[in-house]
């Protein structure tokens, strides 16, 4: 056989490969890039506190980063695991997505933060723990919602007494 012949064959075939696997990236975290919006409530001899704290957890590529235990511990990123992934129909016939999650990281100072936390649809609530030394050093209560909510449905035009649509006239 000629090279010459075989060679535009074989550049082909490593165009065709090298084109598939940029086309195929897996599957995506189902937590990237969404921001929820928190309340941080610190639990004493098992009384919350009065006030809670805002907060804002982003999550990014199996990682997770909060401002209150960046600001307050110097956490950054911390690595989560997603340990439930499943969807359930709830009692008005609705699909609903739950996750199960934890996240862990120990710092210089020998802490460690413990977060287990679940996420159904756009609402987040869970718990996080600092211990040293095995030890209980804080504990905290969270809660709260997705930024930007839950998308909205689309309102069905009104039907006069023909079927048709009305179409309402824009408010001023």
């Amino acid at each position: 056989m000629n090279i010459k012949k075989i060679l535009p064959y074989f550049g082909l075939i490593i165009l065709a490969v090298l084109f598939i696997n940029a086309n195929f990236k897996g599957e995506k975290d189902p937590l990237h890039k969404r921001i929820f919006t928190v309340g941080i409530t610190e639990v004493k001899d098992g009384q919350p506190a009065k006030k809670s704290i805002s907060d804002k957890i982003e999550f990014k590529d199996g990682r997770l980063f909060s401002d209150f235990l960046f600001d307050k511990f110097q956490y950054k990123w911390i690595k989560y695991r997603i340990n439930k992934d499943s969807i359930y129909t709830d009692e008005t016939e609705t699909e609903v997505r739950l996750f199960e999650v934890e996240a862990s990281t120990t710092d210089d100072k020998d802490q460690t933060l413990m977060m287990t936390f679940n996420i159904v649809e756009w609402d987040i609530e869970g718990v996080m723990k600092i211990t040293k030394n095995d030890k209980l050093k804080k504990y905290f209560d969270f809660t709260g919602f997705e930024k930007g909510g839950k998308p909205k449905k689309e309102k069905k035009p009104k039907k006069d007494a023909n079927g048709k649509d009305v179409i309402e006239p824009k408010k001023e």
